[in-house]
Order: C-alpha cells, then sequence, then structure tokens
C-alpha cells in the first residue's frame, strides 16, 4: 500500500470538513473541491462566474504548488454552474 500525503497550505482556504485540501499518492496529487472563497477572509468572492472561477483556479494552483505540482498537470476537473448561461464564458 503506498503512503497518503496531506497537503495542506495557508495560501487556499482551510478545509470546512473533515477532509484535506489534497492528498498525495503514487505520484498523483488528488485535490478537494475549491470554491471561490479568500483564504485571508474565508468569504465568497464576487458576484460574477469570471471572479468566481478566478478565485478557485487560484485556491486550487496554491493546493497544487504545496503538493509539488500545478495546473499544467491536472488530469480531469469537474465544475458545477449555478446557471449553465455561464458555460461559454
Amino acid at each position: 500500500m503506498s503512503d497518503l500525503v496531506q497537503i495542506h497550505t495557508d495560501h487556499a482556504p482551510a478545509a470546512i470538513g473533515p477532509y484535506s485540501q489534497a492528498i498525495v499518492t503514487d505520484g498523483w496529487v488528488f485535490c478537494s473541491g475549491q470554491i471561490p472563497l479568500d483564504p485571508d477572509t474565508m468569504e465568497l468572492v464576487g458576484g460574477t462566474i469570471d471572479e468566481q472561477t478566478d478565485r478557485a483556479l487560484s485556491n486550487l494552483s496554491e493546493v497544487l504548488q504545496a503538493a509539488g505540482s500545478s495546473l499544467q498537470h491536472v488530469v480531469k476537473t469537474t465544475v458545477f454552474l449555478a446557471d449553465m448561461n455561464d458555460f461559454a464564458r
């Protein structure tokens, strides 16, 4: 069995439940979901899909960096939208 390494960074929002920001095992990084929370205030950012997407991706990037990886190595993401009209943006 491979070791599981928990990842934590103060540059992304702390987990708000009983889980890690990410887990590294066998060279893979498994990140928990990222929402548009400001890591300093723990408040939701912006009202537009653009502002929210930028914050969520910034949070994800910080978690990946803490794990020794980057957005360039992402294999799969899942996106949830409240309004499908935002999909093209």
